[in-house]
């Protein structure tokens, strides 16, 4: 087992009223997993991945990765253990503009205490070859492509090795032919990477692609259906 959620529930406040974002979750993913989170606008689905990625606490319940309780983690080393477990790729890229591409590419691998330039920018061309950006390392971001600021972002969610890629909506803001080659470049390296691989998505045509369907729908999960 890699992640396994318990009774976990989240609820906020938004206007002064209670809402109730997930439900009595309980789900168990497992190593080398592909899987995509699906369900109504509102349902909970970021609110699930942001709590599988320890970027959110659940109200109540318990989230075991890799057997180790992490809500009970420090700060320091829940953050630690959140840079080198977890790579995260969202729909708002969230390069920095002023960096270029290496050197974004490169910031997880800088905050976890490689100071090395030289070794800083070979590892990210290393990932950078893997998603077909080799020729672009020197660009800056406002350079590129939608599709190639999500390739950059992937690359970036990859350079500190994880073992878990999470994807909010990562092909929300590109076009239907860039979206299949985002999808497909995330299947090679869910292959080749042996990552398990977690997407949030609205579109069907993506969520059937995966081996596992969590459909949300009122912050419960509904169903889930293996193909």
């Amino acid at each position: 087992m890699m992640i396994t959620l318990e009774n976990v529930s989240k609820i906020y406040l938004k206007r002064g009223v209670v809402v109730s974002a997930l439900k009595n979750i309980n789900l168990n993913i497992y190593e080398h997993e592909y899987i995509t989170i699906i369900g109504p606008s509102g349902s909970g689905k970021t609110t699930l991945l942001n709590i599988i990625g320890t970027i959110d606490n659940p109200t109540e319940g318990k989230i075991y990765i890799e057997r180790e309780e992490v809500l009970f983690l420090k700060d320091t080393l829940l953050s630690k253990f959140r840079r080198e477990k977890i790579g995260f790729v969202f729909q708002s890229f969230n390069l920095i503009n002023d960096l270029k591409v290496w050197e974004n590419v490169s910031l997880p691998l800088y905050y976890s205490g490689e100071k090395r330039k030289k070794i800083l920018k070979e590892k990210a061309l290393q990932i950078l070859y893997k998603v077909g950006l080799e020729k672009r390392v020197e660009h800056f971001p406002t350079e590129l492509s939608a599709g190639e600021e999500q390739r950059v972002a992937i690359a970036r969610a990859l350079i500190n090795n994880p073992k878990i890629i999470l994807a909010d909506e990562p092909t929300g803001n590109l076009d239907t032919k860039t979206s299949d080659e985002i999808i497909k470049l995330f299947e090679i390296l869910y292959e080749t990477e042996r990552v398990t691989l977690i997407i949030v998505t609205h579109n069907p045509e993506i969520s059937k692609r995966a081996k596992k369907i969590i459909h949300l729908v009122d912050g419960e999960i509904k169903n889930i259906k293996e193909n």
